[in-house]
């Protein structure tokens, strides 16, 4: 038996970035669509296009204007075509900001709020690239008015998520999947932990999202091979032994299916 976790933010030492959002997919828009989680907070701004976000098992369509902000271990993934273009805020794991707790897609209607985030984002920017003195405690500050305009905006804004019982049921799932994602557990062991059947769950995950939940896990896996087959030396073995395969052969052949490409020629091409 599993049971539900209380994850970490993660470790101290990332700085704070911005990185427009179309350079997030250099290297292949799977960095983005996939499955995956990070360590830190992440704020999406997007100012322009439209497309598909899933957070926490949870898809809706996203415009422009914008804002989703994504605690630490949230899973999500997004499409991005050549028409979507905004702000990628990440916080680094050493934040003290007071942030959300909790995941947000606020869709900003009104201009004012629309300048004051677009503002506040460049006065990030400035203070964290600049080299005057007191620019990390002026970065420090702007992303403490950040914080303040999140929690405005998720008070006042009609459009903030209230999850049903099958969102709140997958959102459960993600977070299990993400702590436990590599343990080769199945869709039955992530269900009894949740106390409901595999039916259910997978039910709950194609109203919440449009997929199964056996396909959240293979996004989730195949995300990570694809991350660890690009970016570390690990051979195809150790990378199928870290992800809970229980053979390199299986890995091969899920992972093919899953890419279109083996993984030593997914490897070869990254």
């Amino acid at each position: 038996m599993i049971s539900i976790p209380d994850i970490p933010a993660g470790s101290a030492g990332q700085k704070v970035r911005l990185v427009a959002i179309p350079r997030l997919a250099q290297g292949g828009r799977w960095r983005v669509e996939a499955m995956r989680s990070l360590s830190e907070p992440l704020l999406l701004w997007f100012t322009r296009g439209q497309g598909r976000i899933t957070v926490a098992g949870n898809t809706r369509g996203y415009g422009a204007h914008n804002a989703i902000f994504l605690p630490p271990q949230t899973m999500h993934g997004f499409e991005v075509s050549q028409q979507v273009f905004g702000t990628a805020l990440f916080f680094g794991r050493d934040t003290i900001a007071d942030l959300p707790s909790t995941p947000l897609h606020l869709r900003i209607r009104d201009v004012t709020p629309q300048n004051e985030l677009t503002n506040l984002l460049e006065n990030i920017r400035v203070e964290t690239e600049g080299t005057r003195p007191g620019h990390d405690r002026a970065a420090r500050h702007h992303i403490g008015l950040l914080s303040v305009w999140l929690e405005r905006q998720a008070l006042t804004s009609a459009d903030v998520n209230r999850p049903d019982a099958a969102r709140r049921l997958v959102a459960r799932f993600t977070t299990l999947l993400e702590r436990d994602f590599r343990s080769g557990l199945g869709v039955s062991d992530y269900a009894q932990a949740l106390g409901v059947t595999p039916t259910h769950l997978t039910r709950a995950a194609r109203q919440s999202c449009g997929r199964s939940a056996s396909q959240l896990l293979h996004d989730r896996l195949l995300f990570e091979a694809r991350r660890l087959l690009v970016e570390t030396r690990m051979p195809v073995k150790a990378v199928s032994e870290s992800l809970g395969f229980t053979s390199p052969a299986y890995f091969t052949r899920a992972f093919q299916h899953g890419t279109g490409k083996t993984p030593t020629a997914f490897r070869r091409a990254g």
